[in-house]
């Protein structure tokens, strides 16, 4: 009797052995908690098409780093701040998430924040963009490959910001318009901004948004641009059909994915600053990442596909430098100043707020009939020592 409890005891003592081994030993567990459902979905998608691919590539195809295998629980926050805030807890505490990678939304972001430091575990923030995410909501265990908005910004104010311009801005009434519209007012040094407007991010009727628009600018001399911070639903485009050119006034924005830069086939001509277009960056990661989306799906890879493949990029880059080792104070020592090589050239964590350092690009749109959207021609690649970003976490 004693030797067959003995024995038992042996067994489930192996057999918890065995399970601790598949859930720290063996395995690199990553959550990737993302919109896959809701206003954000198309996004989500992206991502997660970008980070799948991205962690085959940097691996060599062997989804394994120091010879444990990565694992990736999806959850699906569907951009609500609460969801993605309970779920990213249930990923650290039931799941045994190592770090976790996400959200879609800068409101479910900054909800999402202060879980990662009450677990002590990374979370790398993709593709969120609101500047308070690194800024003063930040807290140690928070990296971000995805640029922010004073990157968004800063870029922008490169196209736009000339003596004579007058702007008026329009963006969505959340966090991803407000910090938007504050970082490139910081960014506009020589323009004037006399108008700024928020609509709700469910608005399709943009008619006394653009009356609002109009007035405050149809008086102005020289240059008139309205410049548009806009995500997800709704086509603030639209505005163009209150005939804005008997006004002399002109639209200007950033990039987008690519169904939504079908609209800017309207619009030759139009500057702005990317975050990413498949055709502009030349180096060996994007080249894998195009072929490779072209084989699978038949199309290019998006805007946000290269944000989840970059940050694929910085999570092998580290365990391979921590040789697999996942826990968090090893993680932060060695990805802070760490650089890592993505599809849109080297990017570089800044030590101070870990916010990924990372080239933009100066874009004009030319309309080309081969494409189903306007075409961002390069300008010029704004690099990120041109850019002065602001640390505004104030740790």
């Amino acid at each position: 009797m004693f030797q067959t409890t003995r024995r038992v005891a042996v067994m489930a003592l192996a057999c918890g052995a065995a399970a601790a081994f598949a859930q720290s030993g063996g395995e690199i567990r990553i959550a990737h908690v993302y919109s896959k459902t809701g206003p954000l979905e198309a996004y989500g998608k992206q991502t997660q098409v970008g980070l799948m691919m991205g962690l085959n590539y940097a691996t060599g195809g062997t989804m394994m780093v120091a010879g444990k295998k990565i694992v990736v629980i999806e959850k699906d926050d569907q951009g609500k701040p609460d969801l993605g805030k309970s779920l990213l807890a249930a990923a650290y505490a039931d799941d045994k998430a190592d770090l976790a990678i996400g959200p879609t939304s800068s409101g479910v972001a900054l909800a999402m924040l202060p879980v990662a430091e009450e677990y002590q575990k990374i979370l790398l923030v993709e593709p969120a963009v609101a500047d308070s995410i690194t800024g003063d909501k930040w807290n140690k265990y928070i990296f971000r490959t995805g640029r922010n908005s004073s990157q968004d910004a800063i870029s922008n104010a490169v196209a736009l910001d000339k003596a004579g311009t007058t702007i008026a801005t329009l963006a969505q009434d959340y966090a991803f318009g407000r910090d938007g519209v504050k970082a490139f007012k910081d960014a506009v040094k020589t323009a004037k901004i006399v108008h700024e407007e928020y609509l709700p991010t469910s608005t399709t009727d943009f008619t006394a948004g653009a009356q609002r628009l109009i007035d405050k600018l149809k008086d102005q001399p020289g240059r008139k641009v309205i410049f548009i911070i806009w995500a997800g639903a709704g086509n603030p485009f639209k505005i163009a059909d209150l005939d804005l050119k008997r006004y002399g006034i002109e639209i200007a924005t950033g990039g987008n994915i690519l169904p939504a830069m079908a609209s800017y086939k309207n619009f030759p001509g139009m500057e702005g600053a990317t975050y990413y277009y498949f055709g502009i960056p030349k180096n060996p990661v994007n080249e894998a990442m195009v072929a490779q989306h072209y084989t699978q799906f038949k199309s290019p890879p998006d805007f946000f596909t290269a944000g989840g493949f970059s940050s694929a990029m910085a999570v092998v880059t580290a365990l391979k430098k921590t040789n697999g080792d996942a826990k968090a104070a090893t993680l932060i020592k060695t990805m802070e100043g760490m650089s890592f090589e993505t599809p849109k050239g080297t990017m570089t964590f800044r030590k101070e707020d870990h916010q990924a350092m990372q080239s933009m690009y100066h874009f004009k749109i030319k309309v080309d009939p081969a494409f189903a959207w306007g075409v961002p021609e390069l300008v010029r690649e704004i690099k990120p020592s041109e850019m002065n970003v602001p640390i505004r976490n104030k740790k």
